[in-house]
């Protein structure tokens, strides 16, 4: 099977981009996986399809796979892309679409400065929503990780995440604990993995285990939760800056039901085919 592409990374986090409203596309997990290959493949964090709608309210659909070739519900970062790669692959003259998602709909939006603008919709704390099994929805609670008690955030931007606080952004278990978190019993669809240093109540700095890839660059529903939890926790104010390894993202957020909004870089890296 023949396939086009297209490369583009949003702050670091990378996806290979197909346009599956101009060519069929049914990829089985194992393709999935050598697509994403960085040494066979083309490689990326996560691949993401256009496809047509038959919701009446949206433009698009979206789906999401991760590198490991499971399908996931949410993308922020992967959000920006898409809106990105229909404006200039000319499958829309919108600057600002709705898109369908396994999770709701979403809205991004494409600025002047070329950054795009995603309505990631309210984050969701109701535990079995997320879900996180014995959960209190409260804004921090503990999670014993092999006999230690770490203090988490646990939410959903349309997808599960735990969010602690750390000291050192440099020096955190992001390795040792990530792979634990994500796996965790009390998380039966895994979870992403957020470790958040407050550095003012306008700026953090972020690293995110997610589910499916391991650690990333950047992760734009990591980045909402992460702000999302540090608001709730009066350590933050919105707007947030969020520093990744890959980039900035800024994210602001009103409290209680509102939608959270984050807005960041969507980039093209090189177009191609591959044969899969």
């Amino acid at each position: 099977m023949l396939l086009k592409f297209t490369k583009m990374h949003g702050a670091g986090n990378d996806f290979v981009m197909l346009d599956g409203v101009r060519q069929d596309i049914a990829l089985t997990p194992e393709q999935l996986r050598l697509l994403a290959d960085r040494h066979f493949g083309v490689g990326c964090d996560q691949i993401l399809i256009v496809e047509k709608t038959e919701n009446k309210e949206a433009d698009f659909r979206y789906r999401i796979f991760n590198s490991d070739g499971g399908e996931v519900e949410q993308c922020g970062n992967g959000a920006r892309c898409f809106m990105r790669f229909v404006h200039d692959q000319k499958l829309t003259a919108k600057r600002e679409i709705v898109v369908e998602t396994h999770s709701g709909l979403i809205s991004p939006r494409l600025e002047q400065d070329g950054r795009v603008t995603v309505n990631m919709g309210a984050p969701i704390f109701e535990p079995s929503h997320i879900p996180f099994d014995g959960g209190s929805g409260a804004a921090s609670e503990p999670l014993e990780v092999e006999g230690r008690t770490l203090r988490i955030s646990a939410l959903s931007m349309g997808n599960p995440h735990a969010v602690q606080l750390v000291d050192d952004i440099e020096q955190a278990p992001v390795k040792e604990l990530g792979p634990l978190i994500e796996r965790h019993p009390r998380f039966p669809r895994r979870v992403n993995a957020g470790f958040m240093q407050v550095m003012d109540r306008h700026s953090i700095r972020l690293r995110v285990y997610e589910r499916g890839a391991g650690e990333t660059l950047s992760c734009g529903t990591g980045a909402c939760a992460a702000v999302v939890a540090g608001i709730r926790r009066n350590l933050l104010d919105s707007p947030v800056n969020v520093a990744t390894r890959g980039g900035s993202l800024s994210i602001s957020w009103d409290g209680d039901a509102a939608d959270v909004q984050m807005t960041g870089p969507a980039i093209t890296v090189f177009t191609g085919e591959i044969n899969i």
